[in-house]
């Protein structure tokens, strides 16, 4: 038996607060450990700040899915006002929402994921002079084509939000902005012009075509864009054997309308879907550099351990629901959902293919609620109601950001945040070992990767982590 170890990292193509430290033994990774190296402390800086800063600061934890935040801070303080937005309002942040969503996962699939396959190491394959012409950093055609169709759809934000990131228009009430006639045909002709990128670009086909795909074999064997490329490259290489997730999916439901989310809301679990029960999430902080207890959201601590102590190695917490790690994210989604095609790749359980998959899924479907919602949009309507916030109580907010489950607890006392507590997608998948010694989904899904021996940046190791998309700043806030 041969063994080794490896500290693998950065991953991230836009920030790099990611470090895994690999046993490999006869080739494979045996154990993984997953490190969040950055402590932030935005739940401490909230502490002692009035009730609205919440909108004001949680969105700055990130840049890139600042919309997130600030939607989860919106409803943490409407269901701490017992309050709901007006419906055309949370239409119009459905569509801020919606359009954020769509762009992370356009990103991650030309910026973030599909680069490393232009890597030297694949040359010879059938694809790789394709996927060199296509998804090389900064120079390929697909990589241009994508920037440019994200920059215009960006232009939705705008109008609606005033900018981006780190908008302010979304309150507990609804949006501070009651868009025009004319804004709502802005909004169509940005959408249509989106719509001719994903269909002669990223699909080649009819959206429609592809988000009513009804089997696992239609959509991994789709042929045609660069979702047909991805496709193509993910069968070669056997994408399906890498990564297997815990085969438990959450999904808070995303876009919350007067008529109910858009998108369902639960835990999938041995082709059954339950209803998500908060009150059953624990922070295990065994393996976090943090003091304290495992403990509610509601009822959690960020007390970070200055002396870095033994046996922790992280400074995320490790989340569980009743006691058991979770997959969140696009394919997570897309199962609780009851996406036919989902349901029927699900049954091989997740992998580095199946999360890509349900993000191309995601996107097509995406983009057909965004163009139902600015039709549903009605100038002539309120698009903002008056809350008035108590000076003591609490509040959770539940959305799903592009990559899984977030959500704020948020605690008042006389009219002061007393307690601030996050639980953003990556802190779900790349969490730590908890008491029990259980990995995190990342750390579980590195088990049995197989390494070279000259490797020392593994690709398999390097499909796996970025098919789950990590956002680090979001992990620690």
């Amino acid at each position: 038996m041969t063994e080794r170890s490896l500290l693998v990292g950065p991953f991230n193509r836009v920030e790099g607060d990611l470090e895994i430290r690999l046993a490999i033994e006869d080739g494979r990774v045996a154990q993984a450990y997953a490190n969040s190296p950055m402590f932030r402390g935005f739940e401490m800086m909230m502490v002692g700040k009035a009730q609205m800063d919440a909108l004001t600061v949680t969105p700055r934890i990130c840049g890139i899915c600042s919309i997130s935040q600030s939607a989860a801070a919106s409803a943490a303080l409407g269901a701490l006002a017992g309050r709901t937005p007006a419906p055309q309002g949370a239409l119009a942040a459905a569509i801020l929402h919606g359009v954020e969503n769509l762009c992370d996962h356009l990103t991650h699939f030309n910026l973030f994921f599909c680069a490393d396959f232009a890597r030297a190491a694949y040359k010879g394959r059938d694809w790789h002079d394709r996927a060199v012409a296509r998804f090389t950093a900064m120079e390929g055609s697909a990589v241009r084509a994508a920037v440019e169709a994200r920059a215009q759809i960006l232009h939705i934000v705008g109008l609606l939000g005033g900018k981006w990131p780190h908008t302010l228009a979304i309150q507990p009430g609804g949006v501070t902005h009651a868009p025009s006639a004319r804004d709502r045909i802005r909004m169509q002709s940005t959408l249509a012009a989106f719509r001719r990128y994903l269909e002669g670009t990223l699909f080649g086909a009819p959206i429609e075509a592809f988000a009513d795909l009804t089997t696992a074999s239609a959509l991994t064997g789709w042929d045609r864009g660069d979702a047909g490329l991805f496709m193509e490259i993910a069968a070669d290489l056997d994408l399906a054997a890498l990564g297997a997730g815990p085969g438990r999916y959450l999904s808070f439901g995303a876009y919350p309308l007067a008529e109910g989310r858009a998108l369902a809301s639960g835990v999938w679990e041995n082709g059954a879907c339950r209803p998500v029960e908060t009150d059953a999430i624990r922070e295990d902080i065994s393996h976090s550099w943090m003091l304290g207890e495992a403990a509610h959201p509601s009822r959690g601590r960020t007390d970070p351990d200055e002396d870095m102590s033994d046996p922790a190695y992280s400074w995320c917490k490790a989340p569980r629901l009743a006691g058991r790690t979770v997959e969140t994210g696009a394919f997570a989604r897309q199962v609780v959902d009851g996406h036919p095609a989902a349901l029927d790749l699900v049954a091989g359980g997740s992998n580095v293919r199946a999360r890509v998959a349900g993000r191309l899924l995601e996107i097509a479907r995406t983009q057909l609620l965004l163009e139902q919602w600015v039709t549903a949009l009605r100038p002539e309507q309120r698009f903002m109601d008056d809350v008035t916030l108590p000076s003591e109580g609490t509040g959770e907010g539940l959305v799903e950001a592009a990559r899984g489950a977030l959500g704020h607890w948020i605690s008042v006392r006389n009219g002061q945040i007393e307690n601030y507590q996050i639980v953003a997608p990556t802190t779900w998948n790349f969490s730590p070992r908890d008491a029990n010694g259980t990995p995190g989904p990342v750390e579980a899904a590195l088990e049995g990767a197989p390494v070279g021996e000259d490797e020392d940046t593994p690709l398999s190791v390097q499909h796996i982590v970025r098919s789950f998309d990590p956002c680090m700043v979001c992990t620690v806030h």
